[in-house]
C-alpha cells in the first residue's frame, strides 16, 4: 500500500523550569495540534476510524537521547503513532528558581512537526 501525506502541522514547546526534554517534545508536539480538525480523514479519505490514521512525529529539541519517547507520543489522541527525536531546539538562559526544582539557568525549546498520512491501495 501507498502512504500519502494529508497534513503536516508544526509546534514549539518551552520548558522554562525543570529542564526536561520530554516536557518540551510533549508541548511542542501539542502545540501542533492543538488547533486543528481534520475532517478530510472521513469525508476525502474514508477512513472509518480515527486509529487508522499514521501520524509520524518528528521533534528537535536538546539532550534528545533523554526523551521519554512514549511520554511525548501520549499527547496524540488517535493514530498509528511513530516519533524520531534528533538533537536541536534551543537552550536559552533563563534564570533558575530552587522552588520549582529548576537544576541550573537553563530553558529548553523544542520544535515539532506532525505528519498525518494514510494508506491507499
Amino acid at each position: 500500500m501507498a502512504r500519502k501525506r494529508l497534513v503536516i502541522e508544526m509546534g514549539m514547546g518551552v520548558d522554562q523550569h525543570g529542564q526536561e526534554p520530554t516536557v518540551a517534545a510533549a508541548r511542542a508536539v501539542r502545540n501542533a495540534i492543538a488547533h486543528n480538525a481534520l475532517p478530510g480523514v472521513w469525508e476525502v479519505a474514508g477512513l472509518n476510524d480515527p486509529n487508522e490514521m499514521i501520524v509520524e512525529v518528528q521533534v528537535a529539541v536538546p539532550y534528545p537521547e533523554q526523551v521519554r519517547t512514549d511520554e511525548v507520543l501520549a499527547v496524540l489522541p488517535f493514530g498509528r503513532k511513530t516519533i524520531n527525536v534528533e538533537s536541536g531546539g534551543m537552550v536559552v538562559q533563563g534564570r533558575a528558581i530552587p522552588s520549582l526544582n529548576d537544576k541550573n539557568d537553563d530553558m529548553l525549546i523544542a520544535i515539532a512537526a506532525v505528519t498525518v498520512l494514510i494508506e491507499t491501495d
